[in-house]
């Protein structure tokens, strides 16, 4: 009997979690994630890397740097304006403001500060510019469809992007 192994154009079913530097959960996923190995899935390239050649039951964890990962803090996604000029649905924290730039490219920011009549946005991923772990769990491998692979994601599966 051979035991599967994580390989191109396998449908890789993971439970994982991502661990800020202090050790806080940023994200949890307990309900297996699918995603096919080497056929553009989204997944990070190094997370990838470290799954080749793993079995289900295999566990690892993953360092990446904020290149590897969420990238660099970018201090010009982030805008300051008197909360007056702010429609009234966006002026509570969390609020997600979609802005539009001069290339018709869309951008999301999230409402991270009113104080002081001031009210800002910061459209940076939270955890650009920090390393983060990721903790990945192999629960199941199969061998993925020709659909599936060229869609970077199981049929079956609840795909989430990791990043």
């Amino acid at each position: 009997m051979s035991v599967d192994k994580v390989a191109k154009n396998k449908a890789v079913y993971i439970t994982y979690s991502i661990v800020d530097s202090l050790g806080n959960v940023f994200e949890q996923m307990d309900m297996p994630v699918g995603y096919i190995h080497r056929a553009d899935s989204g997944i990070f390239e190094k997370v990838e890397d470290a799954l080749e050649g793993r079995a289900v039951g295999d566990r690892l964890e993953v360092v990446l740097t904020p290149e590897e990962g969420f990238g660099a803090y970018q201090p010009e996604l982030t805008f300051t304006d008197d909360i007056d000029n702010v429609p009234p649905e966006f002026r509570h924290l969390g609020a997600d403001v979609e802005f539009t730039n001069d290339r018709n490219e869309t951008i999301m920011f999230k409402v991270t500060r009113i104080a002081d009549g001031k009210l800002t946005v910061d459209g940076n991923h939270p955890m650009a510019g920090q390393t983060v772990t990721f903790k990945v769990d192999v629960v199941s491998i199969r061998d993925a469809l020709p659909e599936e692979i060229a869609s970077g994601r199981p049929d079956d599966s609840n795909f989430t992007t990791l990043h």
